[in-house]
């Protein structure tokens, strides 16, 4: 187990990270008004799944390699923004109507892993959150101890905590999104600034992100 001295300051920078306007929480909010509650309780949990994951690299030194190669770091970096705007240029083109919105949230199961399936991808195709728990974890560890224990006890703090947040704003945007699908040419104003800040986020991944 981590040190219990310095895991009060672990929960308050993790609640900092997860409360950041980041392409995260955006794209779950995004998400969650574009397609309605299930969808966007589903692109949390996927974005959930996607800690856990970067959480394993860590452990395992994998994020270290990432970091490390230019190539490899351009790989991840070109295959997530490309996969950010291409889930915009689908929102943008949507026709997305009440009915339909109704029929995919009584699809409880496909509708849910579906969106969740494309939460795990944001999240795990982006290089620059494998390297931010890679020197964000260890700030937190004695490295005395069994460090990869360490690692996957916080990781698994920082994923539950994101979890119950991420769900949280999927379900209000989702509600959100909802309402405002009732009014025909709000809905589909709201399917085009989903899909504008899908986009968004892909080029600016694309832009800052050249060097990890």
């Amino acid at each position: 187990m981590p040190p219990l001295e310095l895991f009060p300051s672990f929960l308050l920078a993790a609640l900092a990270c997860n409360l950041a306007p980041g392409p995260d929480l955006l794209g779950i909010l995004s998400y969650g008004m574009s397609r309605g509650r299930r969808a966007g309780q589903g692109f949390a949990f996927g974005v959930g799944l996607g800690v856990l994951f970067h959480t394993a690299l860590a452990v395992l030194g994998l994020s270290a390699l990432i970091a490390a190669s230019p190539i490899a770091f351009r790989i991840v970096l070109y295959a997530g923004a490309s996969y950010l705007i291409y889930l915009g240029a689908r929102a943008l083109c949507s026709r997305t109507t009440l009915e339909e919105l109704e029929q995919t949230q009584c699809d409880l199961p496909g509708g849910f892993w579906k969106s969740a399936g494309h939460g795990f991808l944001t999240n795990a195709l982006n290089p620059k959150v494998a390297i931010f728990f890679l020197a964000f974890l260890p700030q937190f560890i004695n490295p005395g101890r069994e460090v990869s224990q360490q690692l996957l006890a916080l990781g698994l703090v920082f994923w539950s905590m994101t979890n119950v947040l991420y769900i949280t704003f999927g379900y209000f945007s989702g509600t959100i999104g909802e309402w405002l699908k009732q009014r025909a040419s709000v809905g589909q104003w709201v399917d085009r600034i989903a899909g504008a800040l899908f986009v968004g986020l892909g080029l600016h991944l694309l832009l800052v992100g050249q060097k990890p």
